[in-house]
């Protein structure tokens, strides 16, 4: 029914347009209309180039569209075609990256209004320990936090509850239901110890935020790493400290456990570790024996970078000698600081999560200071109903009881039945 219609809706929305003059006609995701053209299979008729036909027609036709403002967004301006690009037509780029530390903080003062906050939470302090996330990603931390704060029955969102939404939102949800044994637990807990001993000892490595083994998402156990402030490049020695973090975590099991024991739990590390390794030869020219070449593919095109047999194979050893290089400098660490691989191990088979701080208290002085109580279950939860202020006899007949209410009735209950009252008596 609708079929074929693209084109002449475009019709219909720049005539309301010069109706309505001075007007802004606003089109989100253009990339979906926008696209460039001639990238499909086949021949046919392909309605979506109608319709950006039409769209680049109205937009610079013979007839001027004085009066019409037109702004489009999209998340993709390198698939558009150029047509749409030209002067005359959309000749003005705004970027909108991902908000620095002063955005950061803004965008929270906005969405912490919303929320009741204790005098602790400050926005500037969790805007510093959220690099890299967007301004829906806060939105999204600001209401975790508050639902967090509403579970255990406080008044107020405090900096414990922003800490813990911030790791939820980074690492996932918690699934401290899935069924762990033992073996299982000691494999774990050796494995994130490994990431984390090697990054304490690489120097151009990101500092540890937390070391947990407790499920989150998709992963057993995790190890976040936050930078000290916003990064937009990175240099060749930090991609390799990456590099021998990644390989931590299986460096640990083969040391503790021997090569017959190790286990698939490095998946993750692995891919992520020859991802960053390709991309080094491949896109970032960080190879001698490749060059300062593209040989990345194309995600946008069909076809695919035709490579000769000779560069292929350089390029799978350049890839190799990276990680290996990385794998031989985690093996490294954690064969000569085989005492502290055992000592974070088993604090983490101790106490599930640790921080930054606390491991590095740890491997300093041996032991970890700890006010606040280990688990959630050791958290009471405070009473919801208000201490102070005076209550009508209406609305606290209706409310919650409390132990004091529950005491106090059967003295109600022994009071003449037909005992008449003034109106005095009753506001008494």
């Amino acid at each position: 029914m609708f079929v074929g219609v693209g084109a002449s809706r475009v019709r219909d929305m720049f005539e309301q347009g010069k109706k309505s003059a001075p007007c802004i006609i606003f089109i989100d995701e253009i990339d979906a209309v926008g696209r460039h053209r001639g990238a499909g299979y086949g021949g046919g008729n392909d309605e979506r180039e109608q319709t950006l036909n039409q769209l680049l027609v109205e937009m610079d036709g013979f007839e001027a569209s004085e009066g019409v403002i037109i702004i489009a967004a999209t998340n993709r301006p390198d698939v558009l075609d150029p047509a749409l690009l030209r002067p005359g037509r959309f000749d003005r780029q705004v970027t909108i990256p991902n908000p620095d530390v002063n955005g950061r903080e803004a965008i929270l003062e906005v969405h912490m209004k919303k929320v009741p906050l204790s005098k602790n939470a400050d926005a500037k302090t969790i805007a510093r320990g959220t690099p890299g996330f967007s301004g829906a990603e806060l939105a999204n931390l600001v209401n975790e936090a508050a639902l967090l704060a509403a579970r255990r029955n406080k008044r107020v969102v405090g900096p414990e509850e922003f800490d813990e939404a911030k790791d939820k939102v980074m690492m996932g949800s918690e699934r401290r239901s899935m069924a762990m044994n033992e073996e299982e637990k000691k494999l774990t807990a050796y494995h994130e110890a490994g990431h984390a001993l090697v990054a304490i000892n690489e120097p151009e490595s990101d500092p540890i935020h937390k070391a947990t083994i407790v499920p989150r998402g998709q992963a057993l156990g995790m190890v976040m790493r936050l930078p000290e402030g916003d990064r937009y490049s990175y240099s060749l020695a930090k991609m390799r400290a990456n590099l021998a973090v990644a390989m931590g975590g299986r460096v640990a099991e083969e040391v503790i456990f021997g090569k017959e024991y190790v286990t698939n739990g490095a998946s993750g590390d692995i891919k992520q570790a020859t991802q960053m390794a390709r991309a080094m030869v491949t896109e970032w020219g960080l190879s001698e024996a490749v060059g300062t070449v593209d040989y990345g593919d194309d995600e946008n095109s069909y076809k695919q970078v035709r490579i000769s047999g000779d560069t292929s194979k350089k390029i799978e050893e350049e890839v190799r000698r990276y990680i290996e290089e990385g794998y031989d400098k985690a093996k490294k660490v954690l064969t000569e600081q085989n005492d502290k691989l055992h000592t974070l191990a088993q604090a983490l088979l101790e106490y599930e999560t640790l921080t930054g701080d606390e491991i590095a208290d740890l491997l300093a002085n041996g032991v970890i200071m700890r006010d606040s109580p280990s688990s959630k279950a050791d958290i009471k939860p405070v009473s919801i109903i208000p201490k102070t202020g005076t209550a009508k006899p209406e609305v606290k007949s209706e409310a919650p009881e409390t132990g004091d209410e529950k005491k106090e009735k059967p003295k109600a209950k022994k009071a003449p039945a037909k005992k008449k009252t003034s109106k005095k008596d009753d506001k008494e």
